[in-house]
């Protein structure tokens, strides 16, 4: 598989490694305390930070990253000649960076962070990455890296501008692109879109309890519709007119009154049938024998119930009105905002149809690039539509996360608009958090940012799993593989692992690691008691 390669790549390849744990300082509690989350600051250290609580539990990932357009006059940082993204690129690429391409500057922004979205995306996971033709192709190829070839699931053009742009000087430009990447294809669940009313009036028939259905040629079409091809759907159908007798059987026998139907071609060859012949006998009552007067045959139809159909697969190619830019735009303004706080926002349908194609009524969905807050908007929206508990996580670094992303969810909690356009609100909550300290001083912790989220970061580098509680053992992080963890740690004095510390161990495992500041136990005794004793890595001195 081909790599790409650009200058400062080296410098960024592993740097989400090197980004250090942050804590996320909730400031208020808006609504219900539902588990949604907006987070404001850095979305490379918000990303980072949300891993101990939320590594492989994101079921969906939708981002809207800056297309590197070059304009730099849209709010929403749209270049990457940003003060902050200047900044970081000095630090982690070092002087270099002054001379990187504005290319080579966006894929250096870019890798870190898809990086740890590929950490937090749960094994049956999807990510969505809507972009132009500015990126496109470099995209796709480190997603092809991080993610893997296996896992691309497709790419949709999305219309979001039917007319075109009309400043582009030789195509107008009335599309843009969807990226779909899976974590692991063979375990991603994929549902579809309910059927279109261009679907629904095709089954134009009522059967006598009233459902509708529509009639399809029982005859199998396409590649192996040969009787050669697949000799055991080949079968004969007998059919009474009288008597209204019908069965199908594996025998060419003549009947005295009986048509005798079967499988043939346009071209006059023996064909095929799309069901076996226990499911024909099994589901007789579903066919219907049929003269089609323009090929002077008789055919076999079966019931396609509207009812029993399944969700429509998503095309390649997304002309929804939903998916139009203006869409986003009008609902923006009906929120109540000034089509100048936030040019150009996406549409709810467009992050709403990618939803829908790979969460489930429980799932947590991400977006990291949250800008007006759109993908809240559409978890909120089908939560409302479907009774789900979908949670959404949203994290922007820009100065409006406050004033119009985190408002614009609480005018659709609350219901929106005016007059014909009033919307009702959907309920539901978030917290809205800014980036903490570090869990780290160099390589001591910062025992400022308290027990828990201490505790909650080491039991994450230990197992990779999220913190249990046990009250009555209060030291207790957790059990993983049969090994229990053990935190001995207080901040204002030295703990010691001895005797007494292991009388308060109430959880049985194979075998145990405990951190404290000190251990009196012998060698022979951890070894006996199957305990791996680690040192809590904090300055002691200034106890």
């Amino acid at each position: 598989m081909p790599i790409l390669d650009w200058i400062g790549k080296e410098k960024v390849i592993n740097h989400h490694m090197e980004v250090p744990f942050r804590v996320l300082e909730p400031s208020y509690t808006y609504g219900e305390d539902s588990g949604n989350m907006i987070i404001h600051g850095d979305n490379l250290s918000a990303l980072k930070s949300l891993l101990p609580r939320y590594e492989g539990k994101i079921r969906c990932i939708y981002i809207d990253p800056p297309y590197n357009t070059g304009n730099e006059g849209w709010v929403y940082n749209d270049n990457v000649n940003d003060p902050r993204i200047r900044k970081w690129l000095g630090e982690v690429v070092g002087t270099e960076g002054e001379d990187l391409s504005r290319h080579d500057k966006w894929l250096c922004m870019m890798y870190p962070r898809l990086k740890l979205l590929h950490r937090l995306l749960a094994e049956d996971g999807v990510i969505f990455i809507s972009i132009d033709d500015n990126e496109l192709y470099n995209l796709k190829m480190i997603c092809d890296e991080i993610f893997g070839l296996k896992n691309r699931l497709g790419t949709i053009s999305n219309t979001n501008n039917p007319k075109g742009r009309s400043d582009d000087k030789f195509i107008a430009t009335a599309h843009e692109y969807i990226l779909v990447y899976a974590k692991n294809s063979e375990l991603t669940k994929w549902f579809g879109f309910e059927p279109t009313d261009e679907i629904i009036v095709r089954y134009n028939k009522e059967d006598e309890n009233g459902k509708r259905y529509r009639e399809i040629d029982l005859r199998k079409t396409g590649e192996n519709d040969l009787r050669e091809d697949r000799p055991n759907l080949f079968y004969y159908f007998y059919y009474n007119e009288k008597t209204g007798d019908f069965f199908p059987s594996n025998e060419e026998k003549t009947i005295d009154g009986y048509i005798q139907i079967v499988p043939l071609r346009a071209d006059g060859k023996e064909g095929n049938w799309r069901w076996s012949l226990d499911t024909a006998k099994t589901n007789i009552n579903s066919l219907i024998p049929k003269f089609m007067p323009a090929r002077k045959i008789w055919g076999v139809m079966q019931k396609d119930y509207l009812e029993n159909r399944s969700l429509v697969k998503p095309t390649s190619s997304w002309t929804f009105k939903d998916v139009n830019s203006e869409r986003g735009s009008e609902i923006f303004i009906n929120l109540g905002f000034n089509k100048k706080d936030f040019p150009k926002p996406k549409p709810v349908g467009t992050v709403q149809r990618c939803i829908q194609l790979a969460t489930d009524k429980d799932s947590i969905i991400l977006d990291s690039f949250a800008g007006s807050g759109t993908t809240a908007h559409a978890v909120l929206n089908m939560n409302k539509q479907d009774g789900g508990n979908r949670k959404f996580i949203l994290i922007e670094m820009c100065d409006y996360a406050e004033t119009i992303t985190a408002e614009r969810v609480k005018r659709v909690i609350d219901g929106y608009g005016d007059g014909k356009k009033k919307v009702d609100g959907t309920g539901g909550g978030f917290t809205f958090y800014e980036l903490g300290e570090t869990l780290l001083n160099g390589d001591l912790l910062n025992e400022n940012v308290g027990a828990d989220k201490i505790r909650e970061y080491v039991y994450f580098t230990e197992t990779k799993q999220e913190l249990e509680n046990k009250p009555d053992e209060p030291y207790f992080m957790g059990k993983y593989l049969d090994t229990a963890y053990y935190f001995y740690y207080e901040k204002d004095s030295v703990t010691t692992l001895n005797h007494t510390f292991l009388t308060t161990v109430k959880t049985i495992a194979e075998s145990y690691v405990m951190y404290a500041d000190r251990c009196i136990l012998s060698d022979t005794e951890l070894e006996k008691f199957h305990i791996t004793f680690k040192k809590i890595p904090r300055d002691i001195a200034r106890l």
